[in-house]
């Protein structure tokens, strides 16, 4: 009698834990759509951002490239054109990054770094452990009595 119970007990316990697994496999597959949702929703305003910035720069570097023009025209002296230059850098990466391929090309060079150049990407005494913000957390607490 004891073995039909241990057997269906085990076999419980073994539902339980896959249960358990494709809970916490539901559960990650949640928080990796979510935090992808997030960086979506982010990049997207990002891009919004910047295509709305382009219209209100756009109208101030219009209004000031005329300006300077005709200041310079009228006093004869060509210096009046040179902030044209710096302004018209920045326009320009406004404008490729809300409707150019400037986030493509970051996305290409990001995936090359990470092929490449794994090296640059380490942290600085390797990966933060779970023992290591212990001993931190120890250092730092005045109330913890180390027995």
């Amino acid at each position: 009698m004891g073995f039909i119970f241990s057997k269906s007990m085990k076999e419980n316990m073994k539902n339980q834990q896959e249960l358990m697994l494709m809970n916490a496999r539901l559960q990650l597959e949640r928080q990796l759509l979510m935090q992808n949702e997030m960086r979506e929703r982010q990049m997207a305003m990002q891009i919004a951002w910047s295509r709305e910035f382009i219209k209100y720069f756009g109208t101030f570097f219009g209004i000031t490239a005329v300006s300077l023009t005709a200041g310079a025209i009228k006093s004869k002296k060509p210096a009046f054109l040179f902030p044209i230059v710096p302004l018209s850098f920045i326009l320009t990466y406004q404008y490729d990054l809300g409707y150019g391929t400037l986030l493509q090309r970051m996305k290409d060079e990001a995936e090359d770094i990470l092929e490449t150049e794994k090296s640059k990407l380490q942290l600085p005494r390797g990966m933060i452990t779970f023992e290591s913000l212990e001993k931190a957390r120890r250092e730092q607490s005045k109330f913890f009595i180390d027995k």
